[in-house]
């Protein structure tokens, strides 16, 4: 609750636009996936969109809400935005900044306009109310706590609907310890699966992953190279 209070809260009571807030609580383990908390926690929102955001996040400006508003008002065929993406190019899009407790750039250079992505990290995710309506996040394939921003990224393209980054700042406060856990490599050999008539290749914020190789032997490479990065980062 500390996070929360301190980082989100505290954020969206200085935000100068008109905001509803429904917080997704799991202390009490009501929930087994983010996919069936925040499906849950979408059911009764009110607005035309919806925003669904970590409770480390926080936003750099009074006015972030209403230039999020105008942004996705302004983009045609939206599906879905974030602040952080990977797309074709293999960098990651984004003006915003992680790592605690020193912060840390996401992408090398910030981007100047709306910015086409295949997929959308889970810090941060806006989706119209309509379609929303039609493509909830998939609670069967995302079982877990992870990559479910990335299944409903893949799925809107499916759909012919367009999934952008936002070039928008923010601080994410986390330490991207996803790669970690076991559940996300099972979560990552699902949405595989599910899109593999579509994408034979899926890049997202924490990796870029091939149905070609063995997902075991690109986790295994993945987590050797983090090894390494931290090892400089100690240097």
């Amino acid at each position: 609750m500390k996070i929360l209070n301190d980082c989100l809260l505290k954020n969206l009571e200085a935000q100068r636009g008109e905001h509803e807030l429904i917080v997704v609580h799991n202390s009490a383990g009501k929930w087994n996936s983010a996919a069936s908390a925040l499906n849950w926690g979408a059911r009764d929102a009110k607005g035309d969109l919806l925003m669904f955001v970590h409770q480390d996040f926080e936003f750099e400006s009074s006015d972030w809400l209403l230039e999020c508003e105008r942004l996705c008002g302004e983009t045609e065929g939206l599906g879905a935005a974030g602040v952080a993406g990977k797309g074709e190019s293999r960098e990651i899009i984004s003006n915003i900044s992680d790592r605690w407790p020193v912060p840390r750039r996401v992408s090398r250079s910030d981007i100047k306009t709306v910015t086409k992505v295949q997929t959308l990290d889970e810090c941060l995710i806006v989706i119209p109310r309509e379609v929303f309506a039609r493509f909830q996040f998939d609670e069967k394939t995302c079982n877990s706590w992870h990559l479910y921003a990335v299944d409903m990224s893949l799925t809107l393209l499916e759909n012919g609907l367009g999934v952008f980054v936002l070039p928008l700042p923010g601080y994410h406060r986390s330490n991207n310890q996803s790669l970690r856990s076991g559940s996300y490599f099972e979560t990552m050999k699902a949405v595989l699966k599910k899109h593999k008539e579509s994408f034979t290749v899926v890049h997202t914020t924490c990796g870029t992953w091939s149905l070609r190789r063995p997902l075991i032997i690109q986790r295994m490479k993945l987590l050797i190279l983090m090894g390494l990065m931290r090892f400089e980062d100690r240097k």
